[in-house]
């Protein structure tokens, strides 16, 4: 009984350390659309780039078997590694978009093997109580998804430092994960990836609201993150500005919450929630409205 909390809590700690690399470089984007000369469609493309890159690489992993073919800790591990050092190459070596949109896939294809293996190793512990253990785990990645902010809050170190930073705590993950974590005595049979199952649990009505329910809070998550540094881009202008803000029509955050609060609908599991808006960074907009 101990013994697998003390697991749940040394996984939680990779987690925590590992997903501080997902959206480091939405953290620094404020100076990076200084220092590159970035547009919207470039400011984006960052943040969606880790995006599509973990949907590949969920979809190799499970096409490929990985997590059973080998050991999810090792795979953990080398994931961490790998993003850490994708992420490392971004903050030594790269000045333009392209390269650093290649670097944010190959971190992104690294996420989805440092979070879905530690979601099969929790499992092995918890036969009873699973529920609160992956509660805790989601958590705890969350929570790491915000560091970078957490590291330029409490610090002024410039962008590339940022992210040698959070390039730090994902090593440091990979050694909780090599030296603290096991897998439980509840392991599970090796399995082939079958499409045709997916769909049959699809058609089955709870997996599937389930599924619309998580696809309307993870739109509405990431949206947040990404919209974060935009969001202290208009403050930092309201502030120069030393004008009261008008709130603006549309948002992306505004956007993202009513999408959230549809699948939430379809799931059957909250009511629609409306989202604050937040001002255009626009001083001339403002005055001449």
């Amino acid at each position: 009984m101990r013994e697998r909390w003390r697991q749940l809590g040394a996984l939680s700690l990779a987690e925590l350390l590992a997903l501080s690399l997902w959206f480091s470089a939405s953290a620094v984007l404020p100076a990076l659309q200084r220092e590159w000369d970035l547009g919207a469609g470039g400011s984006a493309g960052l943040t969606v780039a880790v995006q599509l890159g973990f949907i590949a690489g969920t979809l190799a992993s499970a096409l490929g078997n990985l997590p059973d073919v080998w050991s999810p800790r090792a795979l953990m591990a080398g994931s961490a590694l790998l993003g850490a050092a994708a992420n490392t190459a971004l903050a030594l070596w790269v000045d333009a978009l392209a390269p650093a949109l290649a670097l944010r896939f190959i971190t992104g294809a690294a996420m989805a093997g440092a979070y879905p293996p530690a979601m099969k190793i929790m499992a092995t512990w918890f036969r009873e109580g699973r529920g609160l253990a992956i509660g805790i785990l989601v958590g705890a990645l969350t929570v790491g998804s915000a560091t970078p902010w957490l590291i330029g809050g409490i610090t002024t170190l410039p962008w590339r430092h940022t992210l040698l930073a959070a390039s730090g705590l994902a090593v440091l993950a990979a050694v909780v994960v090599v030296l603290l974590v096991r897998e439980g005595p509840d392991r599970f049979p090796s399995a082939r990836f079958d499409p045709r199952m997916a769909l049959a649990v699809f058609r089955a009505r709870g997996p599937r609201l389930a599924c619309l329910g998580y696809f309307g809070h993870m739109w509405e998550l990431y949206s947040m993150w990404a919209s974060t540094a935009r969001m202290s881009s208009a403050r930092r202008a309201t502030a120069a500005c030393h004008r009261a803000p008008r709130r603006s029509s549309s948002s992306p955050s505004a956007a993202s919450a009513a999408g959230s609060a549809a699948s939430s609908r379809i799931a059957g599991a909250a009511r629609p929630r409306r989202s604050r808006r937040w001002p255009s960074a626009g001083c001339a907009r403002r005055r001449s409205g």
